[in-house]
């Protein structure tokens, strides 16, 4: 059975009750980190077609991989006593302004930072073997309560100037796995429409990448992924999650396309690596997101995958584009132009979503 693709407008004036405009991560512990771990294992491991990795950028996905592990290890084992979900007053307040009901900026657990400890704790075995690492987790042990609020304030408001890059993606593996349990227990029928779609309606925190689901209701459509709780929410498709533009979209890939696969056909061919990761640039605003296509990858990890796509970036910034959002994994100020293979992106605006 071919599927027939849709207009722009068609799209948007769908019930949006015929399919899920949210995907809340499922309450099963393992369900969100174990699945990263692996999968950036396999990235480090050059095993993923459509995403070429730098060797030089191995070690630190595979250093991120155990990162991402001891989050799984951790919440998994998470003490939930004191770390309930809001209010029913406050939830229904959310709703009322149509506000994000686990807001980021709004005062946190400070359980967050015994989750912070723990993850610290379950990485001790490989820092035994990485003095550099070593060298970080021990000076996140000796920062008082007040310092590793401000840089927790930092990570969540992706402020760069001033924030220790190499401690960071410790602080944000921390406030993830919090923000990822209470967003897994959440009714999702409390979660309200945001008046923009450019943030995360559950935390009210920016996209990591987004994602085009297969299966089930979801089937073609595209969700935002968020970088700190782990949910998807839906946007139309050939619509910039930046600044909420359609007109001047265009999608940039590794590699060269055919001609014929530049721009949207009836039929795709499925597991195409070449289809798989893409920058979706905004000429109105000179922003860009990724884009992943599980058509062409079944194990898409939209945050794992984005981590392991740095050439994409680095040729998307030399053509023009600023990165709309931080991997909470990765923080750095400019990418090294020679950290670039000798490759340009290449574009194909689309009339119509693949």
């Amino acid at each position: 059975m071919v599927q027939r693709i849709l207009e722009r407008g068609e799209i948007e004036s769908l019930d949006h009750t015929a399919f899920p405009r949210l995907r809340l991560p499922p309450p099963d512990a393992g369900s969100v980190f174990s699945p990263r771990a692996a999968r950036l294992r396999r990235l480090a491991a050059g095993e993923v077609p459509g995403i070429p990795v730098n060797p030089a950028l191995s070690g630190y996905l595979t250093l991120m991989m155990e990162v991402v592990a001891a989050q799984a290890e951790t919440l998994a084992a998470l003490d939930a006593s004191g770390i309930a979900l809001p209010d029913h007053a406050a939830m229904e307040l959310a709703q009322q302004h149509a506000m994000p009901p686990l807001a980021a900026f709004a005062p946190r657990s400070p359980a967050w930072r015994g989750i912070l400890a723990t993850l610290l704790d379950k990485l001790d075995i490989v820092a035994e073997k990485q003095v550099e690492l070593a060298a970080v987790i021990a000076g996140l042990r000796v920062l008082d309560a007040d310092a590793v609020e401000e840089l927790a304030d930092a990570v969540i408001a992706q402020r760069i100037d001033g924030l220790n890059a190499a401690q960071a993606p410790f602080i944000a593996a921390a406030l993830q796995v919090l923000w990822t349990y209470h967003a897994s227990r959440l009714p999702p029928q409390l979660v309200p429409v945001l008046e923009t779609g450019t943030l995360c309606p559950v935390c009210g925190s920016h996209p990591v990448a987004s994602v085009i689901r297969i299966g089930g209701q979801s089937q073609g459509y595209r969700y935002l992924q968020c970088g700190l709780c782990s949910s998807e929410w839906h946007m139309v498709r050939v619509k910039c999650s930046c600044c909420e533009q359609n007109g001047k979209i265009a999608y940039q890939g590794l590699g060269s396309l055919d001609a014929d696969d530049a721009v949207a056909a009836p039929v795709n061919k499925a597991n195409d690596p070449r289809k798989f990761a893409r920058a979706e640039t905004c000429d109105d605003c000179h922003g860009y997101h990724k884009i992943f296509n599980q058509e062409h990858d079944y194990d898409v990890e939209p945050l794992a995958d984005d981590l392991a796509s740095l050439t994409l970036d680095v040729l998307v910034s030399e053509a023009g584009y600023s990165r709309a959002s931080i991997n909470p994994l990765l923080w750095f100020g400019d990418i090294a132009p020679e950290s670039a293979p000798e490759s340009t992106p290449e574009s194909a605006s689309e009339s119509a979503p693949e």
